[in-house]
């Protein structure tokens, strides 16, 4: 079995997808989940090569090749990972020809569009719901303090401070001063400033006092029973039981929070290009969605309370 794994990792299309992922790690430095995305789109594209007895040169993949992948691929992935997975292959082809490759067999290819929908979020009064169902399950002795004041904070950083789970799971004491600003590396390793507002400094001191096993400045901020660091499944499932007990819908993940934070933000004045910069947003584009969120409400207001709409 070992020997056969070898033998699939000294492939010559392994070896340049191995040497790609190394490059992504220690050069580009971006996350390892996209690290792990990449490889998996990659190898995916390479086992469907093997079936037509491509022998792994990468150099003599041509366009009818990726035109026929991309046919396959919407038949089986949503044409969100059908980008995803695009995305990957693209980067790797330009990773390629930076070291001399003269082919690009995905020059030109056109991607199905994707379907322009607005980002999900909780209104305010659905967040509050939420923050609070810790507190409630502490109460009816559902569960101990620990666990409750740990995922009440758990949730109001990633709503407080608008992180990613990665950047919440990362979070150290040493990140955060004495004013509640927290210092993160997002996408990239781009570092920038988040408050995390009062009630969420608040709930850092109450559990840093009374339920933290380290508090010096390397120490996560969210940890296990065990004293770990909390990884992004365990705040994913997390979360997911607080929408149950909350009867909120469970089709919410982590970074929906993310998208409750912005929303609620340009919702109460907060300029455009300050909540680009909360958010780590390198293009102004991207945090426009959530003006369209802004606006959809606005419309639905119309609607419901104008006597000509």
């Amino acid at each position: 079995m070992k020997d056969h794994a070898n033998a699939e990792s000294e492939r010559p299309e392994a070896v340049a997808i191995a040497a790609f992922l190394r490059c992504l790690e220690s050069e580009r430095r971006v996350s390892a989940y996209t690290v792990r995305n990449y490889g998996q789109a990659l190898r995916r594209f390479a086992d469907w090569l093997r079936k037509s007895d491509w022998a792994g040169d990468w150099g003599a993949v041509v366009p009818a090749q990726a035109r026929g992948y991309l046919i396959e691929s919407q038949q089986g992935l949503s044409r969100r990972t059908v980008h995803n997975h695009f995305s990957a292959l693209r980067n790797f082809f330009q990773w390629r020809r930076e070291r001399g490759a003269t082919t690009n067999p995905l020059a030109g290819l056109t991607l199905p569009k994707l379907p322009k929908s607005l980002p999900k979020f909780l209104n305010e009064k659905q967040m509050k719901a939420l923050l609070d169902a810790p507190m409630r399950e502490m109460d009816n002795e559902a569960i101990e303090p620990f666990i409750a004041w740990r995922d009440r904070l758990m949730m109001e950083l990633l709503y407080g401070a608008g992180l990613r789970v990665s950047e919440l799971v990362a979070l150290n004491y040493g990140s955060i001063d004495a004013s509640g600003v927290a210092r993160v590396l997002g996408k990239g390793q781009k570092e920038r400033l988040c408050p995390i507002g009062r009630v969420a400094l608040a709930c850092m001191q109450k559990f840093k006092n009374e339920h933290a096993t380290a508090t010096d400045r390397d120490a996560p901020v969210l940890i296990n029973e065990k004293g770990r660091r909390l990884s992004v499944r365990q705040v994913q499932l997390t979360l997911k039981r607080y929408l149950a007990l909350a009867e909120l819908p469970m089709d919410l993940s982590p970074h929906k929070l993310r998208h409750s934070y912005a929303t609620h933000l340009l919702n109460h004045g907060a300029d455009l290009r300050i909540v680009q910069e909360l958010l780590g947003h390198a293009s102004l584009s991207t945090t426009q969605i959530y003006t369209h969120v802004g606006v959809s409400r606005l419309q639905e207001a119309h609607k419901h309370a104008h006597p000509r709409a």
